[in-house]
Order: structure tokens, then C-alpha cells, then sequence
């Protein structure tokens, strides 16, 4: 039973740092990224799909990105859902594939990006620690459990989430790094 409840918790630990780096990752820095365009949604035959699956995109050069859609008669579809995303890009439609220019960012719009990344990275810390606190809470409601390894257990829960959170802050770092950069 308690090793269940550490591999629970490392998994949830993991499924935290993981989706901290997936939202961070479609953080605007300046450079294209595909990643960019991974919320995109748009409509594709009445079911309201992500931009990756209909469509091809990539990095042309540092500032501009390519999607080429699999049917011609979705470039228009493609072009309003980016608009609609509010990323603060501008894509042109050029008939077989829509073209999508990164304009440099503003020393105020880094410092913006910063900030989101900041809450998003608290938010993920939150979420570890939530884990932290459900494992505690199992492993102090196990009959029959010695003090000693109930003591030993809550330090290795701890010493787990203190890792997780090195992680996240690690990531944090990279990234404000990468947005800062000019």
C-alpha cells in the first residue's frame, strides 16, 4: 500500500511538471514555434478540431511559421482560427498555404510573458503540492503503520515534491530565459 501511494504520487508530481512545460511551451518568445499554434482550434466538417490535425505546420524561418493544410479549401477556415486565437500574430492566406509572421516582441510584452509564465509555473507548484498533501493524508490513514516508517514515509513524499519543484522552477528559468532573449 505505501508503495502505491509514492508511485501515485510521483506520477501526479510528473503529470504536473509535464503540463507546466506544454502550457510554458506555447508561450510566445519571439522565435516561431510550433507550439505556438497547438491551442488553434477551428471548425473541420461540423466537429471543432486542433489546427495539427488538419494541417501541417512549420518553422520557414526564425520569424515565420508555414501551415499547409492537407484539403485547399481550408486555408480561409485556418487563417480566421488563428485570428480568433488572439496570439497576436497576423497570418496571410496565400491560397495553398497560410503564412504566419512572428513580429518581434516589445520589451513590455516580454516582461508580460514573464509574468504569465510566472503564475503558470505557481500554479503548477500548487498542484504538487496538492499531491504532497494527499499522499500525506493516505499514508497517515494506514492501520496498523509504525511511527518510524510513517516519519521516513512523509520525509521521502517530501523530498519527492521538493524535486518536482526544482523541476518546475528549472523550466521557469529556461523559459524566462528564451523570452528575454533578443
Amino acid at each position: 500500500m505505501e508503495q502505491e501511494i509514492f508511485e501515485d504520487l510521483q506520477a501526479s508530481l510528473h503529470n504536473s511538471t509535464e503540463a507546466f512545460k506544454r502550457e510554458t511551451a506555447k508561450l510566445r518568445t519571439g522565435r516561431a514555434s510550433t507550439n505556438l499554434l497547438d491551442g488553434v482550434r477551428l471548425e473541420y466538417y461540423g466537429q471543432e478540431t486542433i489546427l495539427n490535425q488538419v494541417a501541417t505546420v512549420s518553422v520557414v524561418d526564425a520569424r515565420m511559421l508555414q501551415v499547409k493544410p492537407w484539403e485547399r479549401n481550408m486555408c480561409g477556415p485556418i487563417e480566421k482560427a488563428i485570428l480568433q486565437a488572439n496570439l497576436g500574430v497576423t497570418p496571410s492566406n496565400r491560397g495553398d498555404v497560410v503564412l504566419v509572421p512572428i513580429p518581434p516582441m516589445t520589451g513590455d510584452r516580454r516582461r508580460e510573458m514573464v509574468k504569465l509564465a510566472k503564475h503558470l509555473s505557481e500554479e503548477a507548484k500548487v498542484s504538487a503540492r496538492n499531491a504532497r498533501r494527499d499522499a500525506m493524508d493516505l499514508l497517515e490513514s494506514l492501520d496498523d503503520f509504525p511511527e518510524d516508517d510513517l516519519l521516513r514515509g512523509k520525509k521521502k513524499v517530501q523530498d519527492l515534491t521538493d524535486l518536482a519543484i526544482k523541476r518546475i522552477e528549472q523550466i521557469l528559468v529556461d523559459k524566462e530565459t528564451e523570452i528575454l532573449e533578443v
